[in-house]
């Protein structure tokens, strides 16, 4: 498990040109951030907070 405040980086699949998204945690929630300003919202869920990441990349991809 990550310390509290740490960033989880995604799979390289999800970084594309000038996007790269890392997940942070803050306390039980996992928060999305894009180095393009992007950002999601703190979710208890991981894997939503990780399928929302992905779908920015895909659209950023688009």
């Amino acid at each position: 498990m990550h310390e509290q405040g740490e960033e989880e980086p995604l799979p390289p699949a999800t970084t594309t040109g000038e996007h790269h998204v890392t997940l942070t945690e803050r306390g039980p929630f996992m928060a999305p951030r894009c180095t393009c300003g992007w950002y999601g919202p703190a979710r208890r869920s991981r894997p939503l907070a990780r399928s929302e990441a992905a779908a920015h990349m895909a659209d950023a991809a688009a």
